[in-house]
């Protein structure tokens, strides 16, 4: 049995994430001073590929509390506060996206998923992270509405990451990887939409909604109609995590029959498979030997055989020689 929220513990909540009364200007000064000090850090380390100073990012970074103060503003129909809430949301997001830009201007090397970790990372979400994201989304409210579990909450900020992928959109746009700053948005947007999602069945299990003292039919429909926006964008979102998913499947699939099939043809020419990778839509498969260069034809036909379209396939032979200085001069 769930023990129902007190009226003191709907007040601590909006405390915590509101901007309002006597306190709110001292909250924005602290949220954005958090806020662009979050971004410069996440976006150095993306950069860096520094996933301690990643983390560190996530930790600072305030933007959970106006998403958590959107949910309760949803769950208890408090207008103003939903509209500073989601206003500072989207105003903070455009901020941190903006430093990540910035700081791709600095940068010499473009940060692309090919060539960094952070960022390949955070470009291509799925299904599996929007469900990550609606469980650490649970956690975070329920911490929210029970103080005495509070201490898990830089837990939630670190498992739920909100500025590093909007740092990517910042770097990647920089860039002019387009694609992947949709990838890393979209990955944004899914935990944004986990932590509302969850957080307002929270809400509702602790009956928060009952203790405003705003529960009339006007009041009521208005807050299923946020809930019913809210389940649209979850559903909204899913749709192209599905499909990412599947894309990824399918390729990783695909890389493991090339990979086996790799390793046969090699092993009966004597030469070595290094690797094999997607890049720009197809598959590279790398191979490395001694001299002379064996023919590719076999194994192209090998492919062929076992349902790969080699259109989609390009190998790369790297020849090795070892030579003794000692020997060759003299």
């Amino acid at each position: 049995m769930i023990p129902a929220l007190a009226a003191q513990d709907v007040d601590a909540m909006r405390e915590s994430v509101f901007f309002e009364g006597p306190e709110a200007g001292r909250k924005l000064t602290r949220f954005w001073i958090l806020l662009l000090l979050a971004a410069t850090i996440a976006a150095a380390g993306v950069v860096a590929d520094s996933t301690a100073t990643v983390i560190g990012a996530m930790i600072v970074a305030p933007l959970m509390v106006p998403i958590q103060g959107t949910m309760l503003s949803v769950v208890i129909a408090d207008r103003n506060n939903l509209a500073r809430s989601i206003g500072l949301v989207v105003a903070g997001a455009a901020s941190a996206v903006a430093i990540g830009y910035v700081v791709g201007l600095s940068v010499v090397n473009d940060v692309v998923a090919q060539t960094n970790s952070q960022v390949a990372g955070r470009v291509s979400p799925r299904l599996i992270d929007l469900l990550a994201a609606l469980a650490t989304g649970m956690v975070g409210s329920v911490a929210l509405a029970r103080r005495d579990i509070s201490d898990t909450l830089p837990g939630v900020a670190i498992a739920i990451s909100l500025v590093p992928p909007l740092s990517v959109v910042g770097l990647t746009l920089e860039s002019g990887a387009g694609h992947e700053a949709l990838g890393a948005l979209l990955l944004f947007v899914t935990n944004v939409a986990a932590i509302l999602a969850t957080g307002t069945i929270v809400m509702a299990l602790y009956g928060a909604h009952r203790i405003t003292g705003r529960d009339d039919g006007f009041t009521a429909l208005h807050r299923r109609k946020a809930v019913a926006v809210i389940a649209v964008m979850v559903v909204l979102v899913g749709i192209p995590l599905a499909v990412s998913s599947a894309a990824l499947t399918r390729v990783t699939s695909l890389e493991s029959t090339v990979h086996e099939l790799g390793q046969e043809w090699a092993d009966t020419v004597g030469w070595e498979l290094v690797e094999v990778g997607t890049e720009a839509d197809r598959l590279v498969v790398r191979f490395e030997g001694g001299l002379p260069v064996p023919e590719v034809g076999e194994f192209g036909d090998l492919l062929t055989a076992n349902g790969v379209d080699i259109e989609r396939v390009r190998v790369e032979l790297l020849p090795r020689a070892t030579i003794d200085l000692a020997n060759a001069t003299g």
